[in-house]
């Protein structure tokens, strides 16, 4: 929904079971602002509220950095484990500003 508001053509997007195998061989995934979506103790924990709930298998990447205005938890109230993997890195702020900050940075590499 969001995208579509931001006039992403869903041409552009790709479905779960078509991007989830993509990621053990990316390099670096940028996460938005998701918490539950990316969650791994839905695929990992068969306790967790979540267990079975379709995700992005981000935590499979060699890097992941989380785009989060705060420490704030997802609309299931759970602690998220990929936001503590050594894999993720996370950048507290506005999407906008830390997107800005991010490009910034690559450019300088």
């Amino acid at each position: 929904m969001l995208l579509a508001e931001a006039n992403v053509p869903y041409s552009s997007l790709y479905e779960m079971e078509q991007i989830n195998p993509e990621f053990p061989s990316t390099d670096v995934v940028v996460v938005i602002g998701a918490n539950d979506v990316v969650n791994p103790d839905a695929r990992d924990n068969p306790t967790s509220l979540i267990a079975g709930m379709p995700i992005l298998e981000v935590d499979r990447a060699r890097s992941v950095i989380v785009l989060k205005r705060g420490q704030g938890r997802g609309f299931s109230g759970l602690e998220n484990p990929l936001f503590f993997k050594d894999c993720t890195h996370m950048l507290y702020g506005d999407a906008k500003g830390s997107l800005n900050q991010l490009a910034q940075a690559v450019q300088h590499v």
